[in-house]
């Protein structure tokens, strides 16, 4: 097939569709950038309530949105997705566009095409976080572990293979740029995801309470914060989210903990306006909470490793908007909440916010297009020797 290269015909591949998050809300704007594009996915789960934040676009999907109980037990399929998503048939374009933390970037692309990759992260659970999530998901021994160790051994060699069928790399951090040149030997280009500046402002009027929200699952490490705040009851914690840590949190959370739960926007939105700190525990590849409660002129209290250090500036800083704590451990976010007392003094919310604006949404459109521009032009240049 000939292409007209003066009109490329784009593709939008993404890996699964089944809630509006922070790799949605990527996938959002890539389609707002180029709304004549055709999108694809592995499956496609998104409430029609939802469907707008992808500008009314449905998916093209594979065999796994039909297999059995996909929609609620999708993730079980992962063995099934490399496979899956190979079978997407993508021949009558010329420019792929994928958006990818597990197995988009693996679609099958031929040398007349062009594809480049946004990457959330390479499989977490498959690389550096495997002994992590085996942890997690209590696999570390027997024939369930042996299994999911098989998988993830199949999955690194897949993963490994396809990473010379992306053009260009486009990383969500410097973070995951070491990750992709770590994993697939590749250079990228970081464009930081987009944060809903507007939906989260400016309050410079703080209470004396500390704010955790986030998915209550093992990998966020919830537990810790809830139970390092536990040991301090001179101070009040708030706990927005729901997930399976629940039942773990409402034990370890002493009278100073408030857990809410799950919360509509307005009311996280809420309390990030009005809390001294925003206290994060997890080690992400970027992290969009930490932006948001900056945006609201909250400081953050963060675990010093993964996306955090590219977004909040450290007391090492002139104005900083953060502290630092080393290990993801009770004594070390104690010892974090301690400097953040003792130096409460030299954060503003409006250094917050100035902070914040480095991540708005304006921002990664243009640095997002000028990138696909770029490839676009190398790549036509390329086609025409």
């Amino acid at each position: 097939m000939k292409f007209d290269h003066s009109r490329p015909r784009i593709a939008i591949v993404c890996d699964w569709l089944v809630t509006i998050a922070g790799s949605e809300k990527v996938l959002a704007e890539i389609i707002g950038l180029y709304p004549d594009a055709d999108l694809f996915a592995v499956v496609d789960f998104i409430p029609e309530s939802e469907r707008h934040v992808l500008h009314g676009k449905r998916a093209t999907t594979t065999f796994v949105q039909r297999l059995p109980r996909a929609r609620r037990s999708y993730k079980g399929y992962l063995p099934l997705m490399p496979i899956a998503v190979e079978q997407l048939d993508l021949s009558a374009y010329d420019v792929i566009l994928s958006s990818s933390h597990a197995v988009a970037k693996g679609v099958l692309t031929g040398p007349a095409q062009l594809h480049v990759s946004y990457v959330h992260s390479p499989i977490r659970y498959a690389w550096d976080l495997q002994h992590q999530y085996l942890k997690e998901a209590s696999l570390t021994r027997g024939l369930k572990s042996m299994l999911a160790r098989m998988t993830m051994h199949y999955m690194r060699i897949w993963d490994s293979r396809t990473a010379s069928g992306v053009d260009v790399y486009i990383a969500n951090s410097r973070y995951i740029g070491r990750r992709i040149r770590k994993v697939y030997g590749r250079s990228s280009t970081v464009v930081y995801p987009p944060v809903d500046l507007d939906a989260f402002t400016l309050s410079t009027e703080k209470e004396d309470f500390y704010l955790a929200a986030s998915r209550l699952v093992p990998y966020k490490k919830m537990v810790l914060i809830v139970e390092a705040f536990s040991r301090m009851p001179e101070r009040k914690l708030v706990v927005i989210g729901d997930g399976s840590d629940m039942e773990r949190i409402l034990k370890a959370a002493g009278p100073n903990v408030q857990v809410l739960g799950y919360q509509p926007f307005e009311t996280l939105r809420d309390h990030m306006q009005r809390a001294k700190a925003f206290v994060f525990a997890a080690e992400e590849d970027f992290g969009i909470a930490p932006v948001e409660a900056q945006a609201c002129g909250t400081p953050v209290i963060a675990f010093g490793k993964g996306g955090v250090l590219e977004t909040v500036l450290g007391l090492h800083r002139e104005a900083p908007t953060g502290v630092f704590y080393d290990q993801q451990t009770v004594e070390s976010i104690l010892a974090g909440v301690a400097e953040f007392e003792a130096n409460a003094h030299r954060f503003s919310p409006q250094a917050c916010r100035r902070n914040a604006e480095r991540f708005s949404i304006e921002r990664f459109r243009a640095a997002y297009a000028l990138a696909i521009d770029s490839a676009i032009a190398d790549w036509r240049l390329e086609q025409a020797t």
